[in-house]
């Protein structure tokens, strides 16, 4: 049994790290301090979901309707190009820096809704969570175990995002530091875009 949670823990940890989408949009949250433990947390319940809804067979609902995987990557491919946009003007037009204390200039509505698509928008996800890992938990001694361990690996880094970048907004604060870190952010959504339309999806070897 512990092998199964540390290969759920070890694979997944993988895959949630290279999702970028994500990790860039909670990272810059944080940094803001603009509601980051809220998107931290529906990262970690949709991953959560997701790894449980794969063990359970939806992954052979997903393989069975293959379009609804095609509409999910033009929809991905819209949405993280317009927050590419959206990073990149405002690295053109210059913000203020955040202190510490500064208020949160997004409403925590906004960022929910914002985070829900950033995670659901992007059909990688689906692959990963109900194809790839399924097949991989279904080859462990104990799958709901391997479930766990996938569980503890996106709750770990999450919350690490989340406090991680809260605790690094006190240096992160000049106007100058901000521009650096939207042309980032924006260079990750741009990059992810470009990378599904061009590339399209590819599924887990079987």
């Amino acid at each position: 049994m512990l092998t199964s949670y540390l290969t759920g823990l070890i694979v997944c940890g993988g895959i949630i790290i290279a999702i970028g989408a994500q990790n860039a949009y909670i990272l810059g949250q944080a940094i803001r301090r603009e509601h980051h433990w809220y998107c931290a947390g529906i990262c970690m319940t949709a991953d959560i979901l997701l790894f449980t809804a794969g063990m359970f067979g939806v992954n052979a609902a997903l393989m069975a309707v293959p379009e609804a995987l095609d509409v999910l990557r033009w929809l991905g491919v819209a949405f993280l190009g317009w927050l590419a946009v959206v990073a990149f003007y405002r690295v053109v037009k210059g913000r203020q820096g955040l202190g510490a204390d500064a208020p949160a200039a997004t409403s925590v509505q906004v960022v929910v809704l914002t985070t829900l698509a950033v995670t659901l928008l992007n059909p990688q996800v689906y692959l990963d969570t109900l194809l790839l890992i399924p097949a991989i938990g279904a080859q462990q001694e104990s799958p709901a175990v391997f479930v766990a361990g996938a569980s503890s690996a996106s709750v770990l880094w999450f919350g690490l995002l989340a406090f991680g970048g809260a605790a690094l907004s006190p240096w992160l604060a000049s106007p100058r530091a901000w521009r650096f870190i939207d042309g980032v952010i924006g260079s990750m959504m741009a990059v992810i875009a470009f990378h599904l339309a061009s590339n399209g999806l590819s599924g887990p070897a079987m």
